[in-house]
């Protein structure tokens, strides 16, 4: 690099800088208005790149801010469902035995043979809780596939923008993950061999309704609302403070407290 064009990086590298804490400035002097951490983001997302160009840097930083943190709810989605009891002790996301099973479990009660329905549907909630952590991978990948499109739309939309948009980049993918996934677990912790004695006294009554359900596909979908769920939650928090509980990246680009 020849001395002009030295002097010249070094000229743009002090505008840039300049610019950057002036801009980090203003928004940590934003709060004194009662901006959150969200409302920052979405000012700034408005108002830099129309009056500068240089001031880019400090729009790629917030919406890699945004990854950063949408990355570590989604981990805590995981981690919160993807253990023990994650599902079948809460009652937000208990997964209930499937509706066309109703009629069984009202013959079965009949005659003393509620615990087969109740160790079902135990083993229900376990297959799901074996399953979630193949949405960790998802969720990494469909944050890494945002565009800087997809980051403002986030910041611009709805409460529940960020999740919207996993919805509809992942709940394919996701169902076909999980699927197979869910169908060992359903055999693995023992749901089949539930679901067999069920069906198997249920039939020996006399003048029953010969009923069927597809377990496998009843927990994939139960199991994705419960995860989608508990990203809505992640999100409202994530729009109220992320900073809070977070990376240094968020600290450093929002000022966290």
């Amino acid at each position: 690099m020849n001395t002009t064009s030295l002097k010249l990086f070094k000229h743009q590298f002090i505008i840039i800088m300049g610019m950057f804490f002036i801009m980090t400035s203003l928004i940590i002097g934003s709060a004194e208005a009662g901006d959150n951490w969200w409302e920052k983001g979405t000012k700034l997302f408005k108002s830099v790149g129309e009056s500068d160009k240089q001031a880019g840097i400090t729009v790629e930083e917030i919406g890699a801010g945004l990854k950063d943190a949408l990355r570590v709810g989604s981990e805590n989605v995981v981690a919160r469902l993807g253990r023990m009891d994650g599902f079948n002790t809460d009652s937000a996301v208990h997964i209930p035995l499937p509706e066309q099973l109703n009629t069984v479990k009202s013959m079965l009660e009949k005659v003393g043979m509620s615990r087969l329905l109740e160790d079902l549907e135990l083993k229900l909630n376990r297959a799901a809780e074996v399953a979630t952590p193949k949405a960790k991978k998802l969720f990494w990948e469909a944050i890494t596939d945002m565009s800087f499109d997809d980051v403002k739309t986030i910041y611009k939309g709805p409460e529940d923008a960020a999740t919207q948009y996993f919805r509809s980049k992942m709940s394919p993918a996701l169902a076909k993950e999980m699927e197979p996934v869910i169908k060992n677990s359903l055999s693995e912790v023992g749901a089949v061999q539930a679901y067999d004695n069920v069906m198997k006294e249920y039939r020996s009554l006399p003048f029953v309704p010969d009923v069927k359900a597809d377990l496998t596909d009843y927990v994939a979908e139960k199991g994705m609302d419960g995860i989608f769920y508990y990203m809505a939650k992640e999100e409202a928090a994530i729009r109220q403070n992320p900073a809070k509980r977070t990376t240094d990246l968020l600290k450093r680009v929002f000022g966290g407290k």
